[in-house]
This record gives C-alpha cells, sequence and structure tokens, in this order.
C-alpha cells in the first residue's frame, strides 16, 4: 500500500497530512497572529512555517509505519498567471529534501488545488474530479468562483468570479475585530451571530458581471457598531452580506453555465449558517469543517492519485 505525504504552508497555517487511499491522518497548526492584529508579514509567516513545519512533520511520522512513497505540496496560492507568495517557499523546500533524501516522486500543485481537493474527499464526491463542476474558494486570501475540469492527472480551473475588493475572510475578521473578537474571528463570529433572532435575507450587493463587492459590510457594520446596535445582529448581517453576495453570483453562474455540481471550500465555508443555506438552495456540496480551513489533506489527495496513476503506466 503507498503512503504519500502532503505539505501546505499557507498564509496562516502549517499542515501536513499522509494519505494511503484509505486513511487520512494530519496536523496542522496556526501562525501566531499577535492580539488585535490583522495579519503578518510574509516574513515573518515564513519564519513561523520554518519553526512549526518540522514540529509537526516529528508528530506525525510518529503515527506512520509504512515508507513514504511519494511527496505534494502547495507552490502558489492559486492556478491563476502570477499568483505567488513567499510563505509557500518554506513548504517547497522541505519538500524538495525529502524526494531527494529518500528518491521519490514530488508533485506540485496549487494551493486552491488543495482545498478544492480536500473539499471533495471531505463530502465524498472525489468522482467529480473526472467531471465538469463549479468550485467556490472562499477565504482570507481569496474569495473566486471557477470552473474545473478534468485535465489529466489534474484540475483545469478556470476563473469565474473574484471579490473586487474585500476577500470574504478579510471582512470577516474586520468585522470580528471590530467587535472585540480574537483573530482569525470566522468561529467566534459565527457563535456570536448564532444569538440573533433578526432577519437579513434581502442584502443587495453590488455586482459586475459575475463578481462581487464585500467592502460595503465593513462600512454598514460600523455604523451599527456607531448606533449601539447588538453585536450578535452585527455578527448575523456580516454574515448574510457575505452570503447574499455568493448566493446572487452562484445563481447567476448557473443560469449561464446550466445545471452544475456546485462545491463551496475555504476557510468562510466552514460556517454553519452559509451552509445550511446554500445546501438547501443549490443542493451544494460543502468541506466539513476540519477539512474547509487550510490543510494539507488535498494535497496529500491529489499526489497519491498522480502517483498510483504513475505506477499503472
Amino acid at each position: 500500500m503507498s503512503l504519500v505525504l502532503g505539505i501546505d504552508t499557507s498564509n496562516y497555517t502549517t499542515s501536513v497530512s499522509a494519505f494511503d487511499g484509505e486513511k487520512m491522518i494530519f496536523r496542522k497548526k496556526l501562525l501566531p497572529v499577535k492580539n488585535g492584529e490583522k495579519g503578518m508579514r510574509q516574513s515573518d509567516a515564513v519564519f513561523h512555517h520554518t519553526v512549526q513545519l518540522p514540529e509537526l512533520l516529528s508528530s506525525l511520522c510518529s503515527e506512520i509505519s509504512a515508507d513514504i512513497s511519494a511527496v505534494g505540496v502547495s507552490v502558489k496560492p492559486s492556478n491563476q498567471e502570477g499568483s505567488y507568495m513567499p510563505c509557500f517557499l518554506t513548504g517547497i523546500s522541505v519538500a524538495k529534501g525529502i524526494s531527494s533524501a529518500l528518491k521519490i516522486p514530488l508533485y506540485e500543485f496549487s494551493h486552491q488545488d488543495g482545498h478544492i481537493a480536500a473539499a471533495l474527499y471531505s463530502c465524498g464526491k472525489t468522482d467529480l474530479i473526472n467531471k465538469e463542476f463549479l468550485a467556490f474558494h472562499i477565504s482570507g486570501g481569496t474569495s473566486q468562483g471557477l470552473l474545473v475540469s478534468p485535465s489529466g492527472d489534474r484540475f483545469k480551473t478556470e476563473l469565474l468570479c473574484d471579490s473586487l475588493d474585500l476577500k470574504a475572510g478579510q471582512a470577516v475578521d474586520r468585522v470580528g475585530l471590530m467587535l472585540g473578537l480574537k483573530f482569525s474571528c470566522g468561529a467566534e463570529l459565527e457563535k456570536l451571530a448564532l444569538q440573533s433572532d433578526k432577519n437579513f435575507d434581502n442584502i443587495k450587493v453590488f455586482h459586475k458581471d459575475f463578481s462581487f463587492s464585500l467592502s460595503g459590510v465593513e462600512n454598514k457594520c460600523k455604523q451599527m457598531l456607531n448606533n449601539h446596535e447588538n453585536p450578535c445582529d452585527i455578527a448575523l448581517y456580516c454574515i448574510k452580506y457575505i452570503e447574499s453576495a455568493l448566493s446572487q453570483t452562484c445563481n447567476s453562474l448557473l443560469e449561464h453555465y446550466g445545471k452544475l455540481p456546485v462545491i463551496f471550500s475555504g476557510g468562510v465555508m466552514s460556517n454553519s449558517i452559509i451552509r445550511k443555506d446554500f445546501e438547501k438552495k443549490f443542493g451544494a456540496y460543502f468541506a466539513e469543517p476540519v477539512f474547509s480551513s487550510d490543510n494539507a489533506c488535498g494535497i496529500a489527495y491529489l499526489a497519491y492519485t498522480m502517483y498510483e496513476k504513475e505506477k499503472i503506466k
């Protein structure tokens, strides 16, 4: 049985995973963002990944008994031209070292590929890898809708829409920090929003073609806070604003491209409020929460798939 290692050093999470075709195990650790800050410099992210990655690999390998057959790694944020972020260099360096030392194949993917694959694996829809579908990757660094088509051993992704300004995760964190929550704010903001009994189902969000603007949510939430509105209502408004933006976009894309399966991935999509509504409205598939935020599981799955195909050739 083959065992494949996956590595992902994204903007806010160090993650490693191992997959043998049946069992997926992984370790991940958030980068230590200081209280009250909205993020960190890339130089600091590279440093913290350099410290955390060996620790996580040591912990993961203590649970592995088989030899590692191949290694996969995320090398850039997305497949779009010019996509680059220094934090991925840590993972690339370690993956190349493992590949050279063990004389095993190395497979490179985008971080976005990993998110899509993790979602498909998590919800039991890996058969879609060989079909066409819509994928939304909604996180702190990305808020995109993609047309995904099969292309040999890899995804072929066509960018259909993007946020025109703030990314969804940025909006969540800015509103969360405004309310005194700890970065990253997604889980706490959702917990707060679930205490509200307000109805925010008719929010209008600016769209241009299929893309959408999210900057208005920060301004509106500031206004609500200045008017001394209940924090739980402000939290819910933020979530429903993002939901409305994505709902309008998804409707438009399905009208244009026909009825395709829809997959949602990324940390923001672990939100139970959005998930419940979109499962009902679109029959959409979601990664389980533990697979929604940044992790190396999708990278390990894709690398395993490629390795197994090459063994047959």
